[in-house]
């Protein structure tokens, strides 16, 4: 976790909030972009492939330099979109692909490929180039108007929401920029924010990873049903705890600079259904996949099934976006085919109340992390360990 490194607060944020508020309105953008690209550079460098992890900064410059063809219905956009594709399939996905081909080709008998190692993963790319795809896609829609060259570069480059988001909108950041000032309050609240996120990461996630790492180890075919479940139940505290500190993190920072960026959470293990669950949890993302994948695909209008499926497709990107592994998409088919049934069961005129609603909603939502937190055979395993079938 970078965001519990000294250097970042010595090296990057403090620096960087001082400078940014010393600045005069034009220049504030620049700090922003300088310190997020050195930002990249250091911590690609150090810990995400040397030298060429911190190359990949490179595609930020290009991207920047891409963006200024952008206009309402322009090709250009389009190309943008694949172009962002283009960098996440490369470095995150490539490998994945060739190796489940080869084990369809193994199956079909077709010649097989050459086994691909992945050498690099760019820092943060999974969040960056989603939000490189949100400014093309609602420039395309005439939702953007223009966006001065170092404005958008302040915008991808915001380093505090770089690694781990939340993911931005661009309609939301510039106001804030324009008119960002040093409010001590706000500052307060930045100070305050980043603490709790580094309570949340240190005392409270580090603790539920002592027990949720068995379940990467051998202990988890000797051990019981509910030895099991209580490990997994540990693993959805762990995610919980480490992903809404380092988005606190990220908001605290943000509030130094005078910026307010997206929440994240909000308290998602009280929710009472499932759809009211990803209203809670990962907010920035999932209101990203909404708007980008489930409304395109026709959401919600286009009958029942159809429906369900799109939810089925949305939530299969979401699970691929996490991690470039089958378990993955499970999780996501698992989500899905839960909000699929929330669907069909709310237009029943069917209704729990909450002290039945709230922890059925927290028991599915953490059998799901099964698949989140273990391979496959090992998930299946699991699951079948805690309904006593194996």
């Amino acid at each position: 976790m970078i965001f519990n490194e000294i250097t970042y607060f010595l090296l990057f944020l403090l620096p960087a909030v001082v400078l940014f508020h010393c600045s005069p309105p034009r220049l504030k953008p620049w700090v922003i972009s300088a310190f997020g690209a050195s930002f990249f550079i250091y911590y690609g460098y150090l810990h995400f492939g040397g030298f060429w992890g911190a190359l990949c900064v490179s595609l930020f410059g290009w991207e920047i330099l891409t963006s200024r063809l952008y206009r309402q219905g322009s090709r250009w956009c389009l190309f943008g979109i694949l172009q962002a594709l283009a960098i996440l399939l490369f470095f995150k996905y490539l490998t994945f692909a060739t190796a489940s081909y080869n084990d369809f080709a193994r199956f079909t008998h077709l010649p097989t490929l050459a086994p691909l190692v992945r050498w690099i993963l760019p820092l943060g790319v999974s969040f960056f180039t989603f939000e490189f795809i949100h400014f093309a896609a609602d420039t395309y829609l005439g939702k953007i108007g223009r966006v001065s060259l170092r404005e958008y570069a302040a915008f991808i480059l915001f380093f505090p929401s770089m690694v781990a988001g939340p993911i931005k909108r661009i309609q939301d950041f510039l106001p804030k920029l324009r008119g960002a000032r040093f409010d001590p309050e706000l500052a307060t609240r930045g100070v305050t924010r980043i603490l709790a996120g580094l309570v949340k990461k240190h005392a409270l996630a580090d603790t539920f990873t002592l027990f949720a790492d068995q379940l990467a180890t051998p202990k988890l075919y000797v051990a019981s049903g509910p030895q099991i479940m209580l490990w997994v139940l540990a693993y959805g505290g762990k995610i919980y705890f480490d992903f809404s500190g380092y988005s606190d993190i990220a908001i605290g920072s943000g509030y130094l600079f005078g910026l307010g960026i997206p929440e994240n959470f909000d308290w998602p293990y009280a929710s009472r259904n499932i759809s009211e669950f990803w209203r809670r949890w990962h907010i920035s993302l999932s209101f990203w996949i909404r708007d980008y994948v489930y409304i395109p695909l026709g959401g919600s209008r286009r009958g029942r099934g159809r429906t369900a499926l799109n939810l089925l497709v949305a939530f299969g990107v979401s699970g691929l976006w996490h991690g470039a592994a089958y378990n993955f998409i499970v999780w996501g088919l698992w989500h899905g085919a839960l909000l699929a049934l929330h669907r069909t069961w709310t237009s029943s005129g069917f209704k729990l109340p909450s002290i039945v609603a709230i922890p059925t909603t927290f028991l599915a939502v953490n059998l799901g992390w099964a698949f989140f937190s273990m391979d496959l055979p090992r998930a299946v395993f699991a699951l079948e360990r805690i309904f006593g079938l194996a």
